[in-house]
């Protein structure tokens, strides 16, 4: 429920109002739009009387937000979420934010390698699996504590912001020390106890959709990070499984007008994943652009016939730097940038 206040209402009204609601048990969240109090109401407001609530002299209107997710919701938060990571913004409509990197960690030589050619590129952000949930248990599952330290290391010699997926909870105050997104895999995305603890915790989080849940099941995952406080979530569209096999996934993009529709919070899109084919990736890369995605989540590698996960849908660095070339060239086209 959104209680929207008359204009310069005192301070001392809204406390009242405020005070009251969390008697009853309610939580509420605070909220300013061009010089108007919001309050959004969070809990079962089906025992609230929109009359009573109306009654106040200075209630403007009540309004009952239907969605199951109240906080990933415009109507609870009508502006747009831009989060800060370091200076790199993402969300709004102003710069598409471009993240580039191998889907492991293999060694220090190659994750050194492609953090220099992904910086001169002009990617913003550097990805890794230091941690890697595979459907097999006899193959890579990434060099864990090591590889974090050389995505460390990358990350100040290239001045490059750091996004790496957590899989269990008890490596939280790791990733919270080492990495500027913490990413929740496909696999986690209803992973409630991790999801808890990522709400308690002051870092971005990028939120991939799982390999075959509706957006409503997305947003309420969002909704359990934004319930506990963390309000800095990022979506990412990384494709889902469907009948179709020509492709590893089936790229949904369409959801980003969607989410740009019913939800405040940032999309990005992983045309790598969704794919599966690294020849795919530029196209549906320019696709998401022009969708309006708010960045791109791309794996790259230096030497994708070698690589130990996902060499196949790994781009080239020739084809990484053309594809940021020919996105900026979109971009603008729709008053954005690179």
């Amino acid at each position: 429920m959104i209680i929207t206040l008359k204009k310069d209402t005192p301070k001392i009204e809204i406390e009242k109002i405020v005070n009251q609601l969390e008697i009853d048990g309610f939580k509420v969240v605070d909220m300013t739009n061009d010089g108007i109090h919001l309050l959004g109401v969070l809990g079962d407001t089906n025992l609230l009387e929109e009359q009573n609530i109306g009654a106040n002299d200075w209630v403007s209107c009540v309004t009952r937000i239907t969605a199951p997710y109240k906080k990933a919701s415009r109507e609870f938060h009508p502006q747009d979420t831009i989060i800060d990571v370091n200076g790199i913004k993402i969300g709004g409509m102003e710069d598409v934010v471009i993240i580039g990197g191998p889907c492991s960690v293999e060694n220090r030589e190659q994750i050194m390698t492609i953090a220099e050619g992904v910086a001169k590129a002009g990617a913003k952000m550097l990805r890794g699996g230091a941690y890697k949930l595979r459907t097999s248990p006899y193959v890579f599952q990434g060099l864990e504590e090591e590889g974090l330290s050389y995505l460390v290391e990358a990350k100040k010699k290239y001045n490059l912001g750091v996004v790496s997926e957590i899989t269990t909870i008890d490596k939280l105050d790791q990733f919270i020390e080492d990495v500027d997104i913490i990413q929740v895999g496909a696999r986690n995305m209803q992973n409630v106890e991790l999801l808890k603890a990522l709400g308690k915790i002051d870092k971005p989080i990028l939120l991939k959709r799982g390999l075959a849940n509706t957006v409503e099941e997305w947003l309420m995952s969002a909704e359990y990070i934004l319930s506990g406080g963390n309000s800095k979530v990022i979506l990412c569209e990384r494709g889902i499984r469907t009948f179709e096999k020509a492709t590893r996934n089936t790229l949904d993009l369409s959801v980003i007008p969607l989410i740009k529709k019913i939800s405040h919070l940032p999309i990005i899109v992983d045309p790598s994943h969704a794919t599966g084919h690294w020849e795919l990736v530029e196209a549906m890369s320019l696709a998401a652009i022009a969708a309006g995605a708010d960045g791109l989540l791309i794996e790259v590698h230096n030497d994708p016939q070698n690589a130990l996960s996902d060499g196949q849908q790994s781009l080239k660095m020739k084809n990484f730097t053309s594809l940021i070339e020919k996105g900026r060239r979109i971009a603008r086209v729709i008053g954005r940038d690179i």
